[in-house]
C-alpha cells in the first residue's frame, strides 16, 4: 500500500498585520514554529534582538499590544483624575514591531512615541484639559471668593465702628449741648426770679422811701466838674423846682441838724435808722428842729436859693453811715425802688 509523501513545508513569510498578528491568507493556515536556543543567532549588541518566525511572533506581538493598551489606558485614567499634564514615555514604535527581529540596524533603533498619547484622541486630551483648567478656575474662584468675603467682613465690621463712633460722639454732643441749654434755660430763670425778687423788693421799699419832691427837673447830677463847687466837681443831685415847693422826708429818721450852712444855705440834715445822713440844702425855710423824728413822706421844708445858687433848687446829698464823703444820689435812689 502505498504511501504520500509529506507535504514540503511552506516557506515563512513574515506578517504585514499590525502588532504582528498573522492572519489567514489564501494558502492555508500556518504552523507555529518555537524558537530553540541552537536556532536563535547570537546577540551582536545592547540593542538587538534574535528574529523570530511564524505564529511566535503574533503572539509576542498580542502580548505586546495589550501590554501597550493598558499602559495607555493607564496613563489616560491618571492625566485625567489627576488633573496633571501627560507624562511622555517613549518606546518604540508599534509599527516597527515586527521589523525589530529582522536583524538590521534601523529595525533595531526604531522610532520614540509618547506612550501617553498612544489611544487618546486629540478630543480626549482637550477634554482632560479643560476638566483640569476648570478645577482649577473652580479652586481660584472659591478661594478669592473667601478673600472677597473676608474683606468685606473686615471692612463691614470697620464701618460699624465707625459708625459706632460717631453715634457716640454724636450722642455726646447732643449731651453737651443738652446741658449747656439746661445750664443756660437755669441761668435765665434765676436771672428772671432774681430780677423779679429785686422788684418786689424795690416795690416793698417804695413804699417806705419817697423822692423828696413832686414837680422838679433835674439840672446837676453827681460828680459834674466845676470851679463852682469848692470839691472841684458837684457831689449831690440837684432838684430844681419853683421857691416853695414843698421838701418831704425820704424815709423816716431824726433830724441831726436844721440850720445855716454856709454855701449850702438852709440845710436840714436827716439821719436814718441804719446811719445814712440825708442834707437837704439851699431850703428857703426849715420845717424842723434837731432831734425831731419824722416819717416817710413828711414835709421838712420848702425849696429856695440860699446859699451858693444861680437859682431856687434843692441840692440832696448821700452819706452813709455819717461819713464825709458823698455818693451818687441818683444810684442811691435807685436802690430803694425809686426813678428821680
Amino acid at each position: 500500500m502505498a504511501s504520500n509523501p509529506p507535504a514540503p513545508a511552506a516557506p515563512f513569510v513574515p506578517s504585514t498585520e499590525p502588532f504582528g498578528f498573522a492572519g489567514p491568507s489564501e494558502e492555508g493556515p500556518w504552523e507555529e514554529w518555537n524558537p530553540t536556543e541552537e536556532s536563535l543567532r547570537p546577540v551582536r549588541g545592547r540593542h538587538r534582538v534574535a528574529k523570530q518566525r511564524g505564529g511566535g511572533l503574533a503572539r509576542s506581538s498580542t502580548v505586546l499590544g495589550v501590554g501597550v493598551i493598558a499602559a495607555v489606558g493607564a496613563g489616560g485614567m491618571a492625566s485625567a483624575n489627576t488633573g496633571k499634564p501627560p507624562v511622555s514615555i517613549s518606546m518604540p514604535d508599534l509599527g516597527s514591531v515586527g521589523h525589530m527581529f529582522g536583524g538590521s540596524s534601523d529595525a533595531a533603533k526604531g522610532s520614540a512615541t509618547a506612550l501617553s498619547t498612544v489611544g487618546v484622541t486629540t478630543e480626549e486630551t482637550e477634554q482632560g484639559a479643560q476638566d483640569a483648567g476648570e478645577a482649577l478656575r473652580d479652586r481660584i474662584m472659591a478661594q478669592a471668593e473667601s478673600q472677597q468675603v473676608q474683606v468685606d467682613s473686615k471692612a463691614q465690621t470697620v464701618t460699624e465702628a465707625a459708625i459706632a463712633r460717631q453715634a457716640e460722639a454724636a450722642a455726646a454732643k447732643a449731651e453737651k449741648d443738652a446741658a449747656a441749654k439746661a445750664a443756660a434755660a437755669k441761668e435765665k430763670a434765676e436771672a428772671a426770679a432774681k430780677k423779679a425778687a429785686e422788684a418786689a423788693r424795690l416795690a416793698e421799699l417804695a413804699k417806705e422811701y419817697r423822692l423828696p419832691v413832686v414837680s422838679y427837673t433835674i439840672t446837676g447830677t453827681f460828680g459834674q466838674a466845676g470851679s463852682m463847687w469848692s470839691s472841684g466837681y458837684h457831689t449831690g443831685l440837684d432838684f430844681a423846682a419853683p421857691t416853695g415847693t414843698l421838701i418831704k422826708a425820704v424815709h423816716s429818721g431824726t433830724v441831726t441838724q436844721a440850720g445855716w450852712a454856709g454855701s449850702y444855705g438852709y440845710r436840714t440834715v436827716l439821719t436814718l435808722d441804719d446811719g445814712t445822713e440825708l442834707w437837704f440844702c439851699h431850703q428857703s425855710s426849715i420845717s424842723v428842729s434837731v432831734g425831731q423824728k419824722v416819717s416817710t413822706g413828711e414835709v421838712i421844708g420848702r425849696v429856695g436859693a440860699t446859699g451858693n445858687v444861680t437859682g431856687p433848687h434843692l441840692h440832696l446829698e448821700v452819706h452813709p453811715n455819717g461819713q464825709a464823703q458823698a455818693v451818687d444820689p441818683m444810684t442811691w435812689l435807685r436802690g430803694k425802688g425809686l426813678n428821680p
